[in-house]
């Protein structure tokens, strides 16, 4: 059974553009709504985004072709944007470890899960631009249900005309541990941009297989190797867990490289696996440097700011390869490309890292 790529006709590279656009989305509306949960409540912004979900899922399902694809990702990337900061905060709000481990932890349980399901659906079942989309609709209106019975867990004030104002500003408590864990949150969510972003393509060309389970698996491995080593090293000093992700990344990125030279699937799979570990570290020790030392009423916007720069990590470089590999450097040549950028930032992400925690001991 063909895939929504092949029955409307685009190209790989048209995914890495939709795909580009969606992180776009999700940075827009973290920067406009990060710290809207902070004043309206939780719960009303995540059933508010709960709703755009549920018409980004519906505007997919009776979707012809890439321009109302674009505007779902568009609707998609802003609801989520919006319920990052909420949902993160909330967790937060109930208990600060348990709440960072689950941050660190839902992003690839997610996304890994809805990669390999949404194959097999297409692969498996009828009407492959149809059926996922409404399965899914109706798993956000019992969310939404969920999610009405929860307890406010902050106190809700009127929402300042400030609080939709983009603001760089920090709070100082958190600038130090920002500084040091920004970088490394950078880096590795743009290695998870590389293979969410080319991978599924990239697996087609090393293997010649056209299946669409396949090509979810490049995503699938590197969000379960990133959950396994968020768990194991959910006990470990944050700054020890953010150096593994820097090694991780740089491993795994270095078999990519090896794997796109020598054409060996088994190599780019064991890549995506020890990437994952660099992916899931990166994030946690990030998570678990920052957000135990802001306020609760700073929770929600400084959990966005994060996801700012993890969203720009993952957008603006896989939209940058998208471009490369239409205009002339071809897939292969992309994704080599962007492989030796990610060590470039590994580099000076492990730079700023020694530096502001050297720093700290000084101070």
């Amino acid at each position: 059974m063909r895939s929504t790529s092949g029955e409307w006709g685009f190209t790989p590279i048209t995914t890495t553009i939709v795909f580009g656009i969606y992180a776009v989305a999700v940075l827009v509306s973290l920067l406009f709504a990060g710290r809207l949960s902070d004043y309206a409540g939780r719960r009303p912004v995540l059933l508010g985004a709960l709703g755009g979900q549920l018409v980004a899922l519906l505007v997919y399902a009776t979707a012809a072709g890439v321009p109302e694809l674009t505007a779902a990702r568009v609707i998609q990337g802003l609801s989520t944007g919006a319920a990052l900061g909420a949902i993160g905060a909330g967790l937060l709000d109930v208990s600060r470890e348990r709440g960072a481990l689950a941050n660190s932890l839902s992003p690839g349980i997610g996304t890994g899960s809805g990669a390999l399901l949404s194959a097999l659906f297409i692969q498996f079942l009828p009407a492959p631009t149809r059926l996922v989309y409404l399965v899914l609709a109706g798993v956000m209106v019992l969310q939404a249900a969920g999610v009405a019975l929860l307890r406010e867990t902050v106190t809700t004030s009127r929402v300042p005309r400030s609080a939709l104002v983009p603001e760089v500003r920090l709070p100082r408590a958190v600038r130090g541990p920002v500084l040091a864990a920004a970088p490394v949150m950078f880096a590795v969510w743009a290695m998870a941009g590389l293979y969410g972003a080319l991978g599924p393509a990239l697996v087609q060309a090393l293997t010649g297989s056209s299946s669409i389970v396949l090509g979810s698996v490049s995503l699938t491995l590197l969000t379960v190797t990133a959950v396994a080593s968020v768990y194991l090293l959910r006990n470990r000093p944050a700054g020890a867990v953010m150096l593994t992700g820097i090694g991780g990344l740089v491993a795994g990125v270095a078999l990519t490289l090896a794997a796109l030279e020598t054409g060996a699937a088994a190599l780019f799979f064991a890549g995506i696996a020890i990437s994952g570990i660099g992916f899931g570290s990166g994030f946690q020790g990030g998570i678990r440097t920052v957000v135990p030392v802001a306020a609760p009423h700073e929770r929600a916007g400084v959990l966005s700011l994060l996801f700012v720069v993890s969203y720009l990590g993952m957008g603006v470089p896989a939209v940058a390869a998208g471009f490369l590999a239409a205009h002339g450097a071809g897939l292969t040549g992309a994704a080599r490309d962007y492989s030796v950028a990610l060590l470039v930032l590994a580099a000076l992400a492990f730079a700023a890292l020694i530096r502001t925690r050297a720093s700290a001991r000084r101070a």
